[in-house]
């Protein structure tokens, strides 16, 4: 018998070339330059010139009408259309953008410095200060916002500013919980309790320290939140609790062409697009940055 040795077989695996892995950054635009943040932006951009020089974009006086002209649509003389004393709703639209834009940055200053003030207390003592502070937010938090917002804007009265001071104050639980999620954050890291170790006053870490390095969610909070207390100032706008007419407001505008949807829709439906505009675009804006913090 013959013995035939076989030579042990020898299996080579294919060989597999690695992905190519984009480097982190190449392909993609940056999130602020992308169309809809652009456009977002730019919309931004002129409510800001609108309110701050409007002479700029409209020489039309807004309190002053033809009536022969009322209730006419749209045209190249009257971008917006006319209301039913003659007057261009252009004009009143670009005019009122100051008072409501005033009072929304008001009411957001207002909630952002309480808000941030009383998370921010109650996150670095905790104990007794927190949970009297916190049970306090919760009942803030359980009333819906506008219905706490008419509750303080009836005590107080009418008038631009106090819409501002009681859209204001159903903010401030939004604000001081975020805060008082950040500060419980940043007070245990390591150059918080060095500080601490070191000496150093409470105000001196709260301030230097803590304050600081929690700020930024809070800013970009303050951005989204805006779309939403412009919406909240224009409700109580569009209720009567804003200017004395004939001065022009967002609010009023909506309010008062809501009689004349059968016959002039622009009265209402073009102010309603300028405030529908500026609120998805401070929202798109601040979910850009949420999203640039969050990496």
């Amino acid at each position: 018998m013959t013995l035939v040795s076989h030579a042990p077989l020898t299996v080579t695996a294919p060989v597999l070339a690695p992905a190519a892995v984009p480097a982190p950054g190449r392909g993609a635009l940056h999130p602020l330059l992308r169309p809809g943040a652009i456009a977002s932006l730019a919309v931004v951009l002129v409510v800001l010139g609108w309110a701050l020089v409007p002479g700029l974009f409209t020489a039309a006086d807004p309190l002053v009408g033809v009536p022969a002209e009322k209730l006419s649509p749209p045209s190249a003389a009257h971008w917006f259309g006319t209301d039913n004393l003659g007057r261009d709703l252009y004009a009143r639209t670009v005019h009122g953008t100051g008072l409501s834009l005033q009072a929304a940055l008001l009411a957001l200053g207002l909630g952002l410095v309480v808000g941030a003030l009383v998370g921010l207390v109650a996150g670095y003592l905790g104990g007794a200060v927190d949970a009297v502070l916190m049970r306090t937010t919760d009942v803030l938090l359980a009333i819906p916002g506008l219905l706490l917002s008419l509750a303080v804007v009836t005590a107080l009265g009418f008038g631009t500013l106090k819409v501002a001071i009681a859209v204001g104050v159903a903010e401030v639980a939004t604000f001081a919980r975020v805060m008082r999620a950040e500060v419980l954050r940043v007070r245990t890291t390591t150059y918080v309790e060095a500080a601490v170790l070191a000496g150093a006053r409470r105000p001196a870490v709260l301030l230097r320290h803590v304050l600081p390095n929690a700020a930024g969610p809070i800013l970009v909070l303050a951005t989204v939140q805006l779309g939403v207390i412009v919406l909240a100032v224009s409700s109580l706008s569009f209720l009567g609790f804003g200017a004395v007419p004939p001065t022009p407001e967002w609010g009023s505008l909506v309010a008062e062409g809501r009689n004349y949807l059968a016959v002039a829709w622009w009265f209402t439906t073009l102010p309603g697009l300028v405030i529908a505009a500026l609120v998805l675009a401070a929202n798109r804006l601040g979910r850009v940055l949420e999203g640039r913090t969050h990496r």
